[in-house]
């Protein structure tokens, strides 16, 4: 059907309020309460869930319902990501408001005997805080001082139902822009709200609208960037995979404010759950009027198309982006000018990001003095960070601007992992610099990351315990960093390999003071001299290691010694006297180094010894083989 009306629009939400009963409610009812009545189960079908198992989960669930004879009363969906992703998969009962964790097959006759028929929850599926062994039914502490804007309908709405989303308010913000607002008005308010850029630029979004609508042109365009490139960033898939209608009317209501009439999605194709998912989406916006000529009864007429990328991550960069859009090679340009005055096919042309377009819609709703009173006075909102690495509790997080850097790894994140000391986080993925422990009261904001060395980046936040060897990050980054690199400029093609050169040298126990030098000066030296982004942030992680970390560039450097035991060349081992002579080590060694007779200690000849490791991973007596 299409809607010729707003009056249409809010009858059909009105009509299809009954999708979202006993889901998520305010004032959930007691398990036992619950029986009888309606029930929905969310299993999360978020990419971690699902790569382990939760649509076998699902499948099995209605097949049991069906077996039970109680497929009409309790009805099973699949949303997107709930963000809990260290205990997936994992299933949500509403409206008795029950979180159960790590669910297997065999658990799911269980669960709808115990809890969805004799109404008693499982506990032993319920979420175990480590420290306190208390379980928890629901307010999980990884929830605890979140706040959900873009990801207010992820893991509650059924993203391939157009009705869901339409009746959890969606496009209502349009239909009030355009009942209600002209295109000043629309941009005034996203100035006021503080909106800024979730790519990683931060720059104000209502302000690049401004300049992009003041250009003259008779055609314009918005590009939603959805090229997530950050090793381990999932927070833009989420949003797709989870709601993607959210972008869909982002990107509209930016359409009418700049004077667009078509849009583009520039989508990695390694995304293809989120690619399916926006042209379902897309196809029922177009199917309801609400893309296409028209919109609602108005006179505001734009269309959306996708456009795929190869996964270049030089591509996240907007001009490199609009290249690859036309059929040319991804690379950057010369700024200015700029793509607000001469972007796509030389038109004016506004690039945001998938987390900036899915705040446009709440914004619009309730008001810039809604937003702007969340985070702090320069960074307002909220921002997504995907949560990995030495931290207890992997996953997708949504806090106010300003939250520390202590509360997200401790308390949702839930501390280290196996008791070890925190070393460092990364913010901002290869571009972002390394944050010590020092730091973990710092606010997470553009400034505060700023001064400290890093950068808040599209979301990523890596976390690093005692274990991991700084030297050794640094390299690691770099090398995404010279593999990505789209070898325009020489700053950044050659600069970023020279770098690398010099830290493999280091961690061979090559490197000199003199090497430590050239690190800190050729690194500011590309900051300063690259064309784009990617060549600019590169040197991050090396110099704030440098800055941070310095003390273990020096044991590399003059100790010839690893701290964290990480860098093998530097290694050597040694056979204690806890050896029981079971001569495992000895028949592993590729370089027959170890020498020594049955139930005898064994003993290593460090001249010929290639510091593989190998005899530390074969023996079976703690504390028999260490390296130093």
């Amino acid at each position: 059907m299409k809607l010729t009306s707003i009056n249409e629009l809010n009858a059909l939400k009105t009509q299809n309020r009954v999708l979202l009963e006993n889901r998520r409610l305010t004032h959930p009812v007691t398990t036992k309460d619950a029986l009888g009545m309606p029930r929905n189960v969310l299993v999360c079908g978020g990419p971690g869930c699902h790569s382990s198992g939760s649509p076998k989960i699902a499948e099995l669930l209605e097949e049991e319902l069906n077996r039970r004879g109680l497929s009409e009363q309790v009805k099973v969906f699949q949303p997107g990501c709930f963000g809990f992703c260290e205990k997936g998969p994992m299933i949500e009962i509403h409206p008795d408001n029950t979180t159960y964790c790590e669910v297997s097959a065999p658990d799911v006759a269980v669960i709808v005997e115990e809890h969805l028929i004799q109404g008693n929850q499982v506990e032993r599926l319920l979420f175990m805080e480590p420290s306190t062994k208390k379980r928890f039914a629901a307010d999980l502490p990884f929830y605890q001082g979140q706040l959900r804007i873009a990801l207010r309908n992820v893991g509650y709405i059924a993203p391939e139902n157009i009705l869901e989303y339409i009746a959890a308010d969606g496009y209502q913000a349009l239909a009030s822009v355009l009942l209600n607002k002209n295109s000043l008005e629309v941009i005034d308010t996203i100035k006021k709200s503080g909106l800024r850029g979730r790519g990683g630029g931060g720059f104000p979004t209502g302000l690049k609208w401004e300049l992009t609508r003041k250009s003259e042109a008779k055609q314009r365009y918005i590009i939603c960037n959805a090229d997530e490139g950050d090793p381990g960033a999932f927070m833009d898939r989420s949003i797709l995979e989870g709601d993607p209608h959210s972008v869909l009317e982002g990107m509209l209501i930016a359409g009418s404010a700049i004077g667009a009439s078509h849009g583009f999605i520039y989508v990695r194709a390694e995304y293809p759950a989120a690619i399916r998912r926006l042209q379902i989406a897309i196809g029922q916006a177009r199917d309801y009027g609400l893309l296409g000529k028209g919109i609602l009864g108005s006179d505001f007429c734009f269309d959306i198309e996708l456009k795929y990328g190869a996964g270049a991550f030089v591509c996240g960069e907007e001009t490199s982006l609009m290249h690859s859009i036309e059929g040319a090679r991804g690379e950057p340009s010369v700024k200015p000018p700029f793509p607000a005055e001469k972007g796509l096919w030389g038109k004016p042309t506004c690039v945001n990001n998938v987390e900036t377009l899915a705040n446009v819609p709440p914004i619009i709703l309730k008001g810039a003095d809604w937003f702007a009173s969340i985070g702090t006075e320069k960074s307002k909102g909220t921002k997504v960070f995907a949560l990995a690495g030495k931290v207890q509790n992997v996953g997708l997080v949504e806090v106010p601007m300003g939250t520390t850097l202590r509360q997200i790894i401790f308390n949702m994140g839930g501390g280290i992992k196996r008791h070890k000391t925190f070393k460092a986080a990364q913010t901002g993925g290869p571009s972002g610099g390394c944050i010590p422990s020092k730091y973990l009261d710092t606010p997470i904001d553009y400034e505060s990351l700023a001064a400290i060395g890093s950068m808040m980046g599209s979301g990523g936040l890596i976390v690093m315990d005692e274990s991991d060897c700084m030297v050794n990050i640094a390299k690691f980054f770099l090398e995404f960093s010279v593999d990505e690199s789209c070898g325009r400029c020489t700053a950044c093609r050659v600069g970023t390999k020279r770098l690398h050169e010099i830290l493999t040298k280091i961690t061979e126990g090559k490197g000199t003071l003199d090497d430590l030098d050239k690190l800190e000066k050729l690194g500011k030296i590309i900051k300063d001299t690259s064309l784009c982004g990617l060549g600019q942030t590169a040197p991050n992680p090396i110099l704030s290691t440098i800055k941070y970390f310095r003390d273990e560039y020096l044991a590399h450097i003059l100790d010839k010694t690893c701290p964290a035991g990480v860098c093998k060349s530097l290694l050597k081992y040694h056979i204690t006297e806890n050896c029981i002579g079971c001569t495992l080590c000895a028949k592993k060694c590729p370089a027959n180094c170890i020498t020594g007779t049955a139930k005898e200690r064994h003993v290593i000849d460090e001249e010929r010894c290639l510091n593989c490791g190998a005899c530390m991973e074969q023996c079976r007596v703690t504390g028999a083989i260490i390296h130093h």
